[in-house]
C-alpha cells in the first residue's frame, strides 16, 4: 500500500467524503425538493384561501358597519320617525343602496316591515320575528348577519344584515336590515376571481350548512348550486372532513394540492387547488441544476477546503474565541495576539489599535462630564438658592408675571440640578465610588415621601399617584438610593401617562425572599423592538407623548446599577401600560440565612 503524507490523506479523505456525501444528496434531494414544493405551495394555497376569506369578513362587517350607522337616523331619540321621512331617508342612502342591492327594511320592534327602499310584494306588513337571527337581534341589540337564507317573500338565497334602532333611553323602537342575493351579488374580490381564473386555479365556495355551491359549481353561469352526492366531488369531499389541506385526485384522475379555509360567521368553506404538476415540474428543474452544480461544486470544495482550512481557520478561531470572551467581559486593556498570516496580524493590530482608541476616547469622556458636572454644580446650586429666596418673598413680594417667571426658572432648574446629579451617579458608578449603606428598611415610608414629593408634579398633568395595599415589608436597602430609583420610576410614569389617569405604586412578592415595587402607569408603553435597550445608558425611546422631554438617557442604567448594588434587580413589562420594577431582598429573608449558616 502506497505510503502518502498526513496531508495528502486528509485530502482523500476530504475527496472520498465529499463525493460520497454528493451521491447520498443526490438520492434524497428529488423527493425532498418535491415535498418542499409541495408544502410551499400548499401554504400559498392556504395562504390563499385565509386571505379571500379574511377579506370577504371584511366586506361583510363594513356593510353590517355602515347599516348600523345609518340606522341611527331612522329615530329622533326617542320613537321612529314618520314613515314618510323614513322613505325620504332611505332613498337618499345611495352608499347604503349601494351595499345591500337587493333591498333594505325598517321594522318595528315587533319585527313588522314597515318601509322598504325597494318594492317586493307582500313584503310590507309581513312579520319576521319567527327567524332566528331576528329573534338574536331583539334579544341581544346588536348588529348581526345572517346564515344564508331564503327570502320569505322574495323566495332567493339571501344573506340578511339586521342591526337594532334604539332610542337615547337604549329602548328598543325597531330594526334595520339589509338584503344580498348571493345568487347575483358575489362576496369574492372581483379581482382575486379574475386572477384565479386566469391562472386555471380551481376555486370553490360551498355553504355547508345548505349544501350549497355558492362559488366555483359545475354549472356554467349558475353562482348558488347543490352539492353533488358525497363522492361525486373528491375535491369537496375533502375539505369537508375536516382537514383543510392535502392532496387529492379528482374525479377525473387529475392529482391536486387543495387548502381550504372556514369562514364560521357564514358556515361557508373555501376552497382552493391546483395541478400537483406545478410542484413536480420546478423540483425536476431544480434537481437537475442541483445535481451538475453539486458535483462540480463538491470536487471543488474537497481540493481547496484542506489547504485553505489549515492555514485560516485555526488562528481565526482563536481571536474569534478572544474577541467573544472580552464581549462578554469588557474591560480596558484587553488585546488580541498579533500571530498566524499577514492577514490575521494585520486583522489583530486594527482590533488592537480600535480598542485603544475606545478606552482613551472613554477615559477622556467620563473625565470630562465628571468635571463639568462639578463646575456646573457649584453655581447652580447658588442660583437655585437665589430663585428658590426670590420666588418665596424673602426679597418682597413680586408682581404675579415676575413671580410666575421665577418660579419657572426654579422649575428648569431643579431640572437641570437633577440631570448634573444624574451625570456625577454615572459616574460614580463607572468608576466603582458610588457608596452604598444597607440598612433594614420598612418600604411603605420610602413609597409615601417618593408619592408627596412627586404629587405637584403629578397635579400639574391632572394626574393623580395611588399607593396600592397597606402593606409595610422590610427589605435590606439603602433609603436615599431606593428613593431616587423611586423617584425616576414615578417621574418617568408622569412624563408617558395620559392625563386623568392613575399612577399606582404597590408592592407583591414575586418570588420567596424577595420583595417587588411596580410602579405602574396607563400608557402606551416602550416600543416592543426597545425593551432590551430599555436599561442601557444613554438609550431613549421616542414615544410620541407631547409631556416627554429630552434627557441624559441615564436614569434607568443609574436605577439599574443602584439596583445591583443593593442586591437587587430591576425590569419592565407592559400590562394595560407600563410597569418598571425595582426587586429587593427581604430584611428576615436575609437574616435566616445568615442564622442557617450559623
Amino acid at each position: 500500500m502506497p505510503k502518502f503524507s498526513l496531508g495528502t490523506r486528509f485530502a482523500l479523505i476530504i475527496l472520498l467524503g465529499s463525493l460520497s456525501t454528493v451521491a447520498a444528496i443526490m438520492a434524497v434531494a428529488y423527493k425532498a425538493l418535491v415535498d418542499d414544493f409541495e408544502t410551499l405551495l400548499t401554504q400559498q394555497q392556504l395562504s390563499e384561501t385565509q386571505r379571500i376569506a379574511s377579506e370577504v369578513e371584511q366586506r361583510l362587517q363594513l356593510k353590517l358597519d355602515v347599516l348600523a350607522e345609518s340606522a341611527r337616523m331612522i329615530s329622533d331619540g326617542e320613537s321612529l320617525r314618520s314613515l314618510p321621512e323614513i322613505e325620504y331617508l332611505l332613498g337618499r342612502q345611495q352608499l347604503l343602496s349601494s351595499l345591500f342591492p337587493d333591498g333594505i327594511l325598517v321594522l318595528n320592534a315587533e319585527a313588522t316591515a314597515i318601509a322598504e327602499n325597494q318594492y317586493a310584494q307582500g313584503r310590507i306588513g309581513t312579520n319576521y320575528a319567527d327567524r332566528e337571527h331576528f329573534r338574536q337581534t331583539i334579544q341581544t341589540r346588536e348588529p348581526i348577519i345572517s346564515r344564508p337564507i331564503i327570502g320569505r317573500v322574495t323566495g332567493v338565497p339571501l344573506l340578511s344584515f339586521l342591526t337594532p334602532i334604539e332610542s337615547d333611553e337604549n329602548d328598543l323602537l325597531g330594526l334595520m336590515a339589509g338584503t344580498v342575493n348571493i345568487g347575483q351579488t358575489s362576496l369574492i374580490p372581483l379581482d382575486r376571481l379574475t386572477r384565479l381564473r386566469d391562472r386555471n386555479d380551481t376555486f370553490k365556495v360551498v355553504d355547508i350548512n345548505n349544501s350549497l355551491y355558492i362559488e366555483g359549481g359545475p354549472a356554467e353561469g349558475e353562482r348558488v348550486q347543490p352539492l353533488p352526492a358525497p363522492g361525486a366531488d373528491p375535491l369537496v369531499d375533502a375539505a369537508l372532513s375536516g382537514i383543510t389541506f392535502g392532496t387529492v385526485t379528482d374525479s377525473s384522475g387529475e392529482e391536486l394540492i387543495y387548502a381550504a379555509s372556514h369562514l364560521e360567521k357564514l358556515g361557508w368553506m373555501f376552497v382552493r387547488a391546483v395541478p400537483y404538476e406545478r410542484a413536480t415540474a420546478p423540483a425536476k428543474n431544480s434537481f437537475i441544476k442541483f445535481l451538475g452544480i453539486s458535483l462540480a461544486v463538491g470536487l471543488l470544495i474537497a481540493a481547496l477546503s484542506f489547504l485553505a482550512s489549515r492555514s485560516t481557520i485555526k488562528p481565526l478561531d482563536k481571536m474569534t474565541r478572544t474577541i467573544e470572551e472580552m464581549a462578554r467581559n469588557p474591560s480596558q486593556g484587553q488585546r488580541l495576539i498579533a500571530a498566524g498570516s499577514i492577514e490575521t496580524r494585520q486583522l489583530a493590530n486594527a482590533f488592537n489599535q480600535l480598542m485603544t482608541e475606545r478606552d482613551v476616547i472613554g477615559k477622556m469622556k467620563e473625565e470630562f462630564v465628571s468635571n463639568v458636572s462639578h463646575e456646573l454644580r457649584t453655581p447652580l446650586t447658588s442660583i437655585n438658592g437665589a430663585l428658590r429666596l426670590l420666588a418665596s418673598g424673602a426679597a418682597g413680594r413680586l408682581p404675579e408675571k415676575a413671580e410666575e417667571m421665577a418660579n419657572l426658572a426654579l422649575r428648569n432648574g431643579d431640572r437641570l440640578q437633577l440631570l448634573i446629579s444624574d451625570l456625577l451617579d454615572f459616574s460614580k458608578l463607572a468608576a466603582g465610588r458610588m457608596s452604598i449603606t444597607l440598612t433594614t428598611q420598612p418600604l411603605l415610608p420610602i413609597i409615601e415621601n417618593a408619592v408627596a414629593s412627586s404629587a405637584a408634579l403629578a397635579r400639574e398633568h391632572s394626574l393623580s399617584l395611588e399607593i396600592e395595599g397597606s402593606d409595610n415589608p422590610v427589605v435590606l436597602a439603602d433609603a436615599h438610593r431606593l428613593r431616587q430609583v423611586l423617584d425616576n420610576f414615578i417621574s418617568n410614569a408622569i412624563k408617558f401617562s395620559p392625563p386623568e389617569q392613575p399612577i399606582t405604586i404597590r408592592t407583591t412578592e414575586r418570588r420567596p425572599g424577595y420583595t417587588r415595587i411596580i410602579v405602574s402607569d396607563r400608557g402606551t408603553g416602550v416600543p416592543e423592538h426597545f425593551e432590551p435597550k430599555l436599561f442601557e445608558r444613554f438609550s431613549q425611546a421616542n414615544t410620541g407623548t407631547l409631556k416627554s422631554v429630552s434627557g441624559t438617557g441615564l436614569g434607568l442604567a443609574i436605577c439599574r446599577a443602584l439596583a445591583e448594588l443593593m442586591n437587587g434587580q430591576t425590569g419592565y413589562f407592559y400590562d394595560h401600560g407600563a410597569n418598571f420594577w425595582i426587586e429587593l431582598p427581604n430584611a428576615v429573608s436575609r437574616k435566616t440565612r445568615a442564622d442557617e449558616s450559623v
